[in-house]
């Protein structure tokens, strides 16, 4: 009979204990260390989840190393965005035309611009199948469809089709070259940047602005859009001697010297604007800001 009536007291005290066990959790998991450790543990059958990152809400995977550090950090490099665009703004380039991002992974860096700008339109070009359905979503979610053009598809010199391969764990790292044993080999449809832009109603004098990021396939995909070279539109790209090699790293720059002539190097501690031909080319890696030749 006592253990009968002791009930009532142990369940209210498994529940007071499971009420701090919860909040000490909550406390614990909104640290940076917190969400680490939870974003690790997600199961695989947890397919997506969506942040409230402040002025956005972003989908992504939480098994992919860009859709980690938007859980971990409330962003992903949107730092990189803003200093570029300040960048424009010390040297009075108008974001008055269309944004053309060629790599538009799941819409982050779409997005920040158009929060952070006054780009009145953007085609964002994505090959890989998984992170172009979190674009498309991103961008409604967003109500940004009016404003953002979405397009399926790689950027390449050529209509038809390329294998593409998929990286597991970063999705972002996915291109055209394999990178690890583990990469799962697909194909997907390329088209000119020029016909992509045309079938979008974008005429080359229109476009204010190039962004590329597709992990090495640069040199390929500039070629395809030589009309906006020609204008000296100002051109921002990843780019990677790691990925081409020293010799097709100083071709790529000397080809690219045939537009312009004055660029800015952005690394991790800062920027330095200098003669084209003056870029390190012994880097891995960096992003460029090429401008047109009057700045």
């Amino acid at each position: 009979m006592p253990l009968v009536n002791d009930m009532p007291v142990f369940r209210r005290w498994k529940r007071r204990l499971r009420k701090l066990r919860n909040r000490i959790a909550r406390r614990a998991f909104a640290t940076r260390y917190g969400r680490e450790l939870l974003i690790q543990c997600v199961s695989p059958r947890v397919l997506t989840m969506t942040a409230d990152c402040g002025d956005h809400v972003m989908t992504f995977s939480p098994h992919d190393y860009i859709g980690r550090k938007i859980y971990r950090k409330g962003q992903f490099e949107r730092d990189h965005v803003v200093r570029l665009l300040a960048a424009l703004a010390e040297r009075e380039i108008a974001l008055t035309g269309a944004l053309l991002e060629v790599g538009g992974n799941i819409g982050t860096q779409t997005l920040y611009f158009a929060l952070g700008s006054a780009v009145p339109h953007i085609v964002t070009i994505e090959a890989d199948p998984r992170n172009y359905a979190l674009l498309r979503q991103n961008i409604d979610q967003n109500g940004l469809r009016e404003r953002i053009t979405a397009i399926a598809c790689a950027a390449g010199e050529t209509t038809g089709t390329i294998d593409f391969f998929q990286h597991p764990d970063n999705h972002g790292k996915s291109s055209t070259t394999r990178q690890s044993p583990r990469d799962r080999q697909i194909t997907v449809p390329v088209r000119p940047v020029m016909d992509i832009l045309s079938d979008a109603g974008i005429a080359a004098g229109d476009v204010s602005l190039i962004f590329m990021d597709i992990e090495g396939y640069e040199p390929v995909a500039a070629r395809s859009m030589i009309p906006l070279l020609e204008r000296r539109t100002p051109f921002y790209l990843e780019f990677s001697p790691v990925f081409y090699g020293r010799s097709e790293a100083l071709a790529f720059a000397r080809w690219l010297g045939a537009f312009y002539s004055r660029c800015i190097v952005f690394t991790e501690t800062g920027m330095t604007e200098m003669a084209l031909a003056d870029i390190p080319l012994d880097e891995d890696q960096f992003d460029l800001l090429l401008l047109p030749d009057a700045l």
